[in-house]
Parts: structure tokens; sequence; C-alpha cells
């Protein structure tokens, strides 16, 4: 079955696809949740063709038969074993081996890395040789959220092609047909959400996310009237994901200070949290709330880096920062 090219990837591939040469490896990277897997299959299927039609794979010959089996020999994918983890180096030295083999199928072979920032750093030093040197005909198709985690060795061997985050209203014209029960204020709300990203906005509907933001913000509200301890929040909060938790309150101590700097109403976010924001902002010295926002920081990316943390303790210390901010200024 041919993978989608969602509406705002059409430029985008005509520009991979329309190639009549192609690099050994390619680094397709942007915001989580725009379409690049689903763009680098269909690249993969259209490489991999033997009698492709215009721009895509046919469907119909034997490669293509294989790889929608899931058999084809001359293919590799390579992620996490395990949703979250690393990419480790073993991993990586089966690839390597596939790689220096010749194709069974007499074309190309086609790699495909999701996400290439998943690998450790041993992984990613024992791709180094396979994507200066690939053996025959081999294309790597790295796809990348984060590709600022990325060692820089491995960007320089790729051909880097950014992938876009399609406009508010393509997403939203694209939202009415994926998620036909909701209402138009529900999907905006999503699409906010998830930072612009369509794909990401069905995703977090289906894990329940506007439930779990109600539930935050509730807790939030009753943290600073004192109505609830830091440690009952942290324990009653098991559900939502740590880096949504750090997304959020990342977002709002920066809508606190631009708030702080220019008094601008329509600058403060979701209408859950605009009387809480703006509150903080007159109540919090600046200096207070850019010293939460760092630590925010420090910890989003220890958590977006797999660190061993403990969680309950982890949002007990946000919390109690949290509390501390009104009445410093």
């Amino acid at each position: 079955m041919t993978r989608p090219v969602y509406p705002w990837q059409a430029a985008l591939w005509q520009t991979l696809a329309g190639r009549t040469q192609y690099a050994h490896a390619y680094l397709l990277h942007g915001p989580l949740g725009i379409g690049k897997r689903a763009l680098a299959e269909r690249l993969m299927a259209r490489l991999l063709c033997r009698s492709p039609v215009g721009l895509d794979a046919c469907g119909q010959c034997k490669a293509c038969l294989l790889l929608a089996a899931g058999t084809h020999p001359d293919n590799f994918i390579l992620e996490p074993e395990e949703a979250d983890k690393a990419i480790k180096v073993d991993q990586v030295r089966e690839l390597v081996s596939f790689v220096v083999q010749t194709a069974q199928l007499g074309g190309r072979k086609v790699v495909l890395v999701e996400p290439a920032e998943a690998m450790n750093l041993n992984a990613a030093n024992a791709l180094l040789k396979s994507l200066e040197e690939p053996s025959g005909d081999t294309v790597l198709l790295l796809v990348s959220h984060q590709p600022s985690r990325l060692l820089p060795t491995v960007k320089s061997r790729c051909v880097q092609q950014a992938c876009p985050l399609p406009s508010e209203a393509d997403s939203l014209v694209w939202l009415a047909q994926a998620l036909p029960e909701s209402s138009a204020e529900e999907r905006r709300e999503l699409l906010s959400l998830a930072a612009g990203s369509p794909l990401a906005a069905v995703s977090l509907q289906g894990q329940g996310v506007r439930e779990q933001r109600a539930q935050v913000v509730e807790g939030v509200k009753k943290l600073l009237k004192q109505q609830q301890a830091p440690s009952q929040l942290a324990e009653g909060w098991n559900s939502v994901p740590l880096l949504l938790l750090f997304d959020w309150f990342c977002d709002w101590s920066q809508l606190i200070l631009r708030y702080q700097l220019t008094k601008d109403e329509e600058g403060l976010g979701l209408g859950d949290m605009r009387k809480v924001v703006q509150y903080l902002a007159d109540k919090s010295a600046q200096a207070k709330v850019l010293a939460v926002q760092d630590w925010l920081l420090a910890q989003r990316q220890k958590v977006l880096g797999k660190a061993n943390l403990n969680r309950v303790l982890l949002l007990e210390a946000l919390l109690v920062q949290w509390a501390s901010l009104p009445g410093q200024g």
C-alpha cells in the first residue's frame, strides 16, 4: 500500500522523488508529528521499486509486493527495540553487515533509521563509516525529530532536508477530516497543544490529552490556592506523560515572562490558564520566573535524554518551585 503524501508535503515529495540520481544518505528532519516517517517510507518504496510509475512505486512488481509483506531482503529498518529507548551499538552493527552485502534482488538497498537521535554515542559512531562509504547502491534515510541531538559528524555525511510544519489553516483542514467527531474549537486546541503538528494532535487526542490537561490545570489552581500539596499532585499525575508536563510548564513560564515584558493580554496562551498566567506574571519577581524557567528547561533536557529520573520527586520539586513564584516581588 502506498503511503500518503500529506498535502503540506506535496512540493517536497516532487523534489525528493523527482531526482534522477540519489545521494547515499539523507537526513529528513523537522518537528514530531508532521509525517516524516510516512515520507521516508514512501521514498523507500520508490527507491526499491523496479517499475516506478511517475514519482511513485508501482505497487505491483516483486520488490513492491515483498516490501508490502515486510520481507524485502534489501530493506533494513533500524529503530529502538522498545518505545522511547536508545538504539544500541549491536543494532547498528547488524545494519553495517547488511550494508556491505550485495543486494539480493539486484537493485538498490535502502536503510531507514528512525528516530536517528535515539542512537547512543557508540551506535552513532558505528554508523559513520556506512554513512561515508556505503557499499553498492545503498541509500540511507535518517529521520530526526531533534537534529540538534545528532552528532555533527553524522549530520555532515547526509544531505539534510528540512520537512515543513504545515500552516495552521492547512492543519485544521486536514484535522477536520481526521477528527470529524471533534468540534472546530477542540481541533484548534489540540493543534495548539501539539505545537502545530497535525499528526501529533491526532495522537494526543487518542491518549486523552484534553482530559489530562484539564486535570493538571485544576491541580495547578489548587496548588496556588494552597488547597493541595505538591506531593499529592505529583502522585496524582501518574497517567500524564512527563515530557508533556514539562512542555506545559515551560510554555507557561514563557507566557508569564512575555506578559511581564509586554502586558499583551492576547499573548496569554490557551484560555484554560490565562488568568493563572496573568496572576503569576503580576505577583512574581522576574528573576524568580527566569530561575524556574532555567530549571525547567534543564530538567526537560534530562527527560528528553531518557535519564533515569524519580518521577514523583522531580514533579514535587517542580511544584514546590511553582508554588513559591507569587509573592516574591
